[in-house]
């Protein structure tokens, strides 16, 4: 049954383009970027318990490493470029997760906040390379000779990226990385006292998550075309931990249900931005209330049925 979910799930997927309009090909790219950024999150706040709202600022320099390469480095291929984007964001991660290793809860949740101003900030420092609050304008990028032109080329790399990630997320679980990340999300000193280096695991939790996202901004820098340091604000960190609430926390499925809830709200509520933060609010804690393990954990009864 579950294998014949997954396929008829895929076949939708890769029809999709020819059985809808072009804006919603281009709203589906936007669901599964989001989707990767919330994978990531999930794997650093969902296994080890480490509140992040500094998502933002990973997104941003990986939309603008891999909007640099593809302008500057045209001959670079997509995938090289997607995973620069993704190591440099990595390594920012690793950065700024050394310093946090002793922040737990409000602290580290502020700390991480204070990340995603800097970066804003440096973005618009930085101007002969990011061209500051003018915006950058992405290239079209190629992978080998068919030029990324199209909302539905796009949509397909992006769909493709996006299965790989999930399929190494769903498998980090039965490894021994995903279960020292289990193990510090539980508890910290059980952890340490079983022989988890906590530090070390917290580290390379922060790291990865980072590239998860390193990864969503370089496609996101592809599919939408153009960067400006607006978008990066800190209201899409916290779309972002709606995200996981909503699908589930510590769910690779549930990070793709909940970007495509919160996506399709965002774009549904454009018209009534004065309304989209109570509208977000109820959502969130008729969540919380209702399906406090977010929407896959009430799907899973009907599954078992």
């Amino acid at each position: 049954m579950r294998r014949a979910t997954l396929a008829t799930l895929g076949i939708v997927l890769v029809a999709l383009p020819a059985l809808v309009p072009r804006y919603f090909v281009f709203l589906a790219s936007l669901v599964l970027v989001n989707g990767i950024v919330a994978m990531g999150l999930n794997l650093l706040s969902g296994f080890t318990n480490q509140l992040s709202f500094g998502h933002a600022g990973f997104l941003a320099i990986g939309a603008y490493v891999g909007a640099l390469l593809t302008t500057h480095a045209a001959s670079l291929p997509v995938p090289l470029a997607l995973l620069a984007a993704g190591l440099a964001t990595g390594a920012v991660g690793i950065a700024l997760g050394v310093p946090c290793l002793r922040l737990e809860g409000l602290y580290l949740a502020m700390a991480t906040l204070a990340f995603g101003f800097v970066v804003t900030e440096a973005i618009l420092t930085l101007e002969p390379w990011t061209r500051g609050a003018d915006g950058l304008r992405v290239g079209i990028a190629s992978l080998g000779p068919w030029p990324l032109a199209t909302d539905t080329a796009k949509y397909y790399l992006v769909l493709v990226v996006t299965a790989l990630l999930a399929m190494t997320a769903v498998n980090l679980s039965r490894t021994r990385t995903g279960r020292a990340f289990l193990a510090i999300g539980e508890s910290e000193i059980a952890a340490q006292a079983s022989g988890v280096h906590v530090a070390a695991w917290k580290t390379i939790a922060f790291a990865l998550s980072a590239f998860y996202t390193g990864v969503a901004g370089g496609l996101f820098a592809l599919v939408i075309g153009f960067l400006s340091p607006d978008a990066f604000d800190v209201f899409l960190s916290v779309d972002f931990v709606v995200m996981i609430i909503i699908g589930g926390l510590g769910s690779v499925p549930g990070s793709l249900l909940g970007a495509a809830v919160v996506t399709i709200l965002n774009d549904s509520l454009a018209a009534f931005q004065t309304y989209r933060p109570i509208i977000f609010g109820a959502i969130l804690i008729a969540c919380m209330l209702f399906m406090p393990g977010g929407i896959t954990s009430a799907l899973n009864p009907l599954v078992r049925r």
